[in-house]
């Protein structure tokens, strides 16, 4: 060895050594500073290092057989030694070489590789309103949301939903804790100041990990000029995360929505208006709005889609009327047909279909689109996981449910319909995780409470929740909306612990005229009064409050023909009262308009009260048929809904219910 060393001295293949690695660091250093910079692949850089790697036993060997001299490059001449020591030390000196490589391959390559690697996502926080006139609060938010959705069209980042980042407004917390609980890697903060017709706008991108400024700028523009600031900032952005951009999402970048002034203006306060999504009063306003923006510019294609998108949730969600849903595809349409590749308008077109025609399958083409158009709209995701859960796509469904839920972070409404999929597959502990995620973004939702009860009962037939949450609702604030809801499932309850008496003393409770808001729910506070007044043996009064509740739903029916549930309450209404045929008539007229077959989401609710129907009616038989059908698919029923139920006591001694409870134990 001592004669290796000396070898490897005399030859200088030290100086060549340290020399080739100094120069090496020196290119993979260059490299990587300006590789990013022209765009070029990951594997550039890489093959770069594997190529200097290589050639580091190759220049060993070279230092090795020659040496440079004044009279230029000759062989380095040989000392006098055994032609196996002579062997023996080539051998040790490529050996070393390429260990050597080795070791620093393995060191620097993955280091590289997860350098190049750089986490593409983003929340851009609700921009300060710096202008004089406070009323332009409004116009910061219009221009952070319109960054945003540029931002979100880009599919090659993750951009966090409007509605995660605006609970952030005014506070000054660490950017390191927003991007934890975003679960971003970027942070956009800015601020906009608007006098008169010139705008100034500074924003700053932040690395949410260290809490260091990646890049700033400020822009001093006419009003006229928003959306080209709009525009520079989303490239910007894009090139500091190197993000790649592709044809289309640059045109779609680079698109005015419109060439009026005013019409923005209008549009961006009923976006922010639009947001409210409980509040009818604040909806309409609104929809007023987007009526101005339209009127003032008819090509505004995206208000246009935008607009539609607002008249389907008030379809869903508080006027079901044929008005409505004709305004809200006619919207669509309109924007489809100034701007065909507009993917809100194909997100408009699908709600338009899926709320007001409950065709999910023309919907669904719709929002696929959209998607495509939108690969950072958490809005998209949920859409799609809704229609495919009542397809049967339980799967597919839940993936994207996690997506809108990662998308949309600081939203409970994802939460909430994940944990629903999960609770129909009956998988309690999942749903129970995912609703607890909820709570602690929102510890006073009353449909997360409700869920939660729900879940509690059906898989263990535990009600110590139940009394959990009502000793935490009385503090809850909530609208009469909400508080009819909490009537609707504190019934239920009252009906599934035999508390007769307090059941009838909450259906006299409130006034007939408090019940308008919801459809449907006057009719069935007279069954759950006839109902109570049948579990404490009042045959008469029974039937008196059943009556009145026939006539309420007749009534409603003529004016919601084809409204399932209203059909499968007066079906089980008609049942106690006798009325067999009328009752199995209206029964399948339910099942008809939602049939699991098309819905497996809502439809075997309908099919699980279809069966108390046929309990009523006495045919046990039919009703056990039912019920087998629905403890071996996703559904609500479960075993322990099946004990406490009084609506199932009737089958409580036919050997075919006996049956089920052995044929599912264990699984429902």
């Amino acid at each position: 060895m001592t004669g290796f060393f000396e070898e490897v001295k005399r030859r200088k293949v030290y100086r060549v050594a340290a020399a080739y690695i100094i120069a090496a660091g020196g290119i993979i250093q260059l490299a990587s500073a300006t590789f990013p910079a022209w765009e070029l692949p990951d594997w550039a850089l890489r093959l770069v290092i594997v190529l200097l790697l290589v050639g580091f036993p190759i220049a060993l060997i070279l230092a090795w057989a020659f040496d440079v001299t004044p009279q230029g490059i000759r062989a380095t001449p040989s000392v006098a030694a055994p032609r196996t020591y002579r062997r023996r030390n080539v051998i040790m000196l490529v050996v070393t070489g390429v260990i050597v490589s080795a070791i620093a391959g393995f060191f620097l390559l993955p280091r590289i590789s997860s350098a190049r690697k750089i986490d593409k996502s983003i929340a851009v926080l609700p921009f300060e309103n710096l202008s004089d006139e406070k009323e332009n609060a409004y116009f910061a938010d219009g221009i952070q949301d319109d960054v945003l959705t540029n931002l979100s069209k880009i599919g090659d980042l993750k951009v966090i939903s409007r509605t995660s980042v605006m609970p952030y407004r005014g506070k000054t917390s660490n950017i390191r804790e927003i991007g934890k609980a975003l679960g971003v890697a970027s942070i956009l903060e800015g601020s906009v100041r608007r006098a008169g017709n010139r705008v100034r706008v500074n924003v700053q991108l932040i690395d949410a990990t260290t809490d260091k400024h990646i890049w700033a700028n400020d822009y001093d523009r006419d009003l006229t000029d928003v959306f080209a600031i709009q525009t520079d900032l989303a490239h910007e952005i894009a090139n500091a995360l190197q993000a790649k951009l592709s044809d289309t999402e640059k045109a779609r970048m680079e698109r005015k929505p419109t060439e009026n002034g005013e019409a923005y203006l209008a549009f961006v306060q009923a976006q922010n208006l639009g947001c409210a999504v409980e509040d009818f009063d604040k909806l309409k306003q609104s929809e007023q709005l987007y009526e101005r923006a339209i009127q003032l510019d008819p090509n505004f294609a995206l208000a246009l889609a935008r607009s539609s998108l607002l008249q389907s949730w008030i379809v869903h969600t508080f006027d079901r009327t044929p008005e409505r849903r004709e305004k809200a595809r006619t919207l669509a349409e309109r924007a489809l047909q100034l701007q065909p590749d507009l993917p809100e308008a194909h997100l408009a077109l699908g709600s338009s279909y899926y709320y007001g025609d409950n065709n999910y399958d023309a919907a669904l083409k719709e929002f696929e689109i959209a998607q495509r158009g939108l690969p950072n709209e958490s809005e998209v995701y949920l859409a799609i996981g809704a229609i495919q859960r009542r397809q049967g796509k339980w799967g597919e469904s839940t993936a994207n449910l996690e997506k809108a839920a990662s998308l949309n972070p600081k939203d409970t409404w994802p939460l909430q319909n994940l944990a629903l999929n999960y609770q129909m597959q009956r998988n309690f502990d999942a749903a129970n995780k995912t609703l607890d995620r909820a709570l602690q973004i929102n510890p006073t939702g009353i449909g997360l409470w409700e869920i939660k009860v729900k879940l509690a009962i059906a898989e263990k037939g535990d009600f110590s929740v139940y009394e959990q949450a009502m000793q935490k609702g009385k503090s809850f604030p909530m609208s009469n909306e909400e508080r009819l809801k909490i009537v609707g499932s504190e019934a239920n309850l009252l009906l599934l612990q035999r508390k007769y008496d307090q059941l009838l003393q909450l259906g006299e409770k409130f006034p007939d005229d408090s019940f308008a808001a919801v459809p449907g729910s006057l009719g069935m506070k007279y069954f759950a009064i006839g109902i109570a007044q049948k579990g404490l043996g009042d045959d008469t009064a029974a039937r008196t409050a059943l009556v009145k509740a026939k006539n309420i739903l007749e009534e409603q029916l003529k004016q919601k023909p084809d409204d399932a549930d209203l059909h499968v309450g007066f079906a089980k209404v008609l049942a106690w009262l006798g009325e067999k045929d009328a009752a199995i008539a209206e029964a399948q007229r339910a099942m008809d308009l939602r049939p699991e077959s098309k819905d497996a989401f809502e439809g075997p609710q309908i099919t699980e009260q279809v069966a108390q129907v046929y309990t009523i009616l006495g045919d046990n038989a039919r009703a056990i048929e039912l019920l087998d059908g629905l403890l071996s698919r996703p559904s609500e029923v479960t075993l322990h809904a099946l004990k406490l139920n009084p609506a199932w006591d009737p089958l409580r001694n036919d050997i075919g219910f006996q049956a089920l409870f052995t044929k599912y134990a264990g699984k429902a």
